[in-house]
């Protein structure tokens, strides 16, 4: 699997997911099985470049390469200052973001309403391309089928967008105004994947080993790109490899796994957030580790009265410690459980 001269080490990607996929979490995924993480989106107004939050957002420090950057805007000129400026800052990749789904996001016609300005997204994607090219840099593309069920047309912009010079092209497969609601469709994905030469990712509803295969079954994707279903469950790209390879699924984690997964993760977000900050954005983690697991609701209300880190963090060892006592490995997700059923009644 290539993009442009960059190889990797595997086909399943994290998906960039903005207050979530920042360095601490893309490093987890990767050293579970992750082939290839993008960052949290980082904006193109260059007057919010050194805020706090673009600053976490773009830190790289001890990341493995290739570094991929995604930007958002919607001047053409601004997508491309963005695009030099995080390559000086180390981006060995720049991935345009056309398909984020959110009102804050799209009410500036950024983001997936970009789509619905095919001139304007093509500007931009030659903008990019041609900022990046004198620094090797390639350039790949994320996008949602359409802007809603009438107009689906990612396959008009994965043309344009290739014949401009875009790498590879990543569709996620919802329109703008299903948000993250209803079955993702793959047609669409296979539609974009059979008309073009440069690798092509798919995404969406990708929650389990046997969906990974079904998907890259009904697009023939070069690649598949995770996002909701590995918050809480990092190893799902191990999980998804491993079945790839063996048609096999591999057994759950095993509770002192897990604990020592989490517990490096929660000390790298406070390092990167600091105190203050980390202990209300691990929550969130914290409550995506724990759920569907024994006693975890009530634990995870608990846990959100906690306000420092140290007592936070060893809440968290204390409760994996006790659940330990009584699970050796983690049970399975809702997902995990259907496909183990299902090689059940094949067996």
């Amino acid at each position: 699997m290539r993009i442009g001269h960059h190889v990797l080490p595997n086909r399943l990607f994290v998906a960039p997911m903005a207050g979530v996929t920042d360095r601490p979490f893309r490093q987890l995924c990767r050293r579970l099985g992750a082939g290839h993480a993008v960052s949290e989106m980082i904006t193109s107004r260059p007057e919010l470049w050194h805020t706090l939050k673009t600053c976490r957002r773009a830190d790289h420090s001890g990341e493995p390469g290739p570094i991929a950057v995604q930007i958002a805007g919607t001047d053409a000129a601004m997508m491309a200052d963005a695009a030099r400026h995080n390559i000086d800052r180390g981006a060995q990749i720049i991935d345009i973001n056309m398909g984020c789904p959110a009102k804050k996001v799209c009410n500036r016609w950024a983001g997936s309403a970009l789509m619905r300005d095919e001139a304007l997204a093509l500007a931009i994607v030659e903008a990019v391309v041609a900022a990046c090219t004198p620094h090797g840099v390639p350039v790949t593309l994320k996008m949602r089928t359409g802007w809603c069920a009438t107009e689906r047309n990612a396959l008009a912009i994965a043309r344009a967008a290739e014949a401009a010079g875009v790498a590879m092209l990543t569709v996620h497969g919802r329109t703008r105004e299903q948000g993250y609601q209803g079955q993702a469709e793959y047609d669409t994905i296979a539609a974009v994947k059979a008309a073009a030469a440069v690798p092509v990712v798919a995404n969406g509803d990708i929650d389990s080993p046997r969906k990974a295969a079904e998907v890259l079954r009904l697009t023939g994707a070069d690649a598949l790109m995770v996002g909701r279903a590995a918050q809480g469950r990092p190893w799902i790209f191990g999980d998804i490899a491993h079945f790839l390879a063996t048609g096999e699924l591999r057994p759950a984690p095993t509770v002192a796994e897990a604990r020592g997964w989490f517990l490096e993760h929660l000390t790298d977000h406070y390092a990167l957030h600091g105190e203050a900050s980390g202990v209300r954005s691990a929550r969130k983690h914290i409550g995506w580790a724990l759920k569907g697991l024994p006693g975890g609701d009530a634990f995870r209300q608990a846990m959100n009265a906690i306000d420092d880190a140290h007592t936070q963090w060893q809440a968290v060892a204390d409760w994996f410690e006790a659940l330990g006592e009584h699970h050796h490995r983690l049970p399975l997700t809702a997902a995990a459980a259907n496909d183990d059923a299902q090689d059940r009644r094949r067996a």
